[in-house]
């Protein structure tokens, strides 16, 4: 694992979010709100930055003040968004890679990876939707989760 930010945050109490990349609108407005009561509650979520709702939930997220991790599909990178690199240095939030700087391309065992990487950092998963016998669905097979 590569680390970029407090690790700290990894001795709190965490909700892992993951969601299959394709849901409908109702979906993605209910994880939107599920991801404002979060920020509101100060809940510390560990999620993703891949697909366009983890990246949306992500960003809601970071506006926050509670901590929160992500875990990316690839390797950490040289240069970072300017909001990730202050909210890192104000200790509020952990980059996660399982891989090394040399994996620089999202693939779909990449992206399991991640998504593994998410369920075993959190004590608790919340499901925005995951897609009948896809990638989610296999991974979360005899698995407890909430959904949004």
């Amino acid at each position: 694992m590569e680390y970029f930010g407090n690790k700290d945050i990894l001795k709190h109490r965490k909700t892992g979010f993951l969601s299959s990349r394709k849901c409908t609108a109702e979906i993605v407005l209910k994880s939107y709100e599920w991801a404002k009561q979060q920020r509101a509650e100060g809940n510390c979520v560990v999620c993703g930055n891949h697909s366009q709702i983890e990246k949306d939930v992500f960003e809601i997220l970071l506006k926050g003040e509670q901590p929160l991790v992500v875990v990316l599909p690839r390797g950490l990178k040289k240069r970072w968004d300017k909001k990730w690199i202050e909210n890192a240095e104000k200790g509020r939030l952990l980059i996660v890679s399982p891989f090394d700087q040399e994996v620089k391309r999202v693939t779909r065992e990449t992206a399991i990876k991640k998504n593994e990487t998410i369920l075993s950092l959190s004590e608790q998963i919340t499901i925005g939707y995951k897609s009948p016998n896809g990638q989610l669905d296999k991974l979360l097979t005899g698995k407890e989760f909430d959904d949004v």
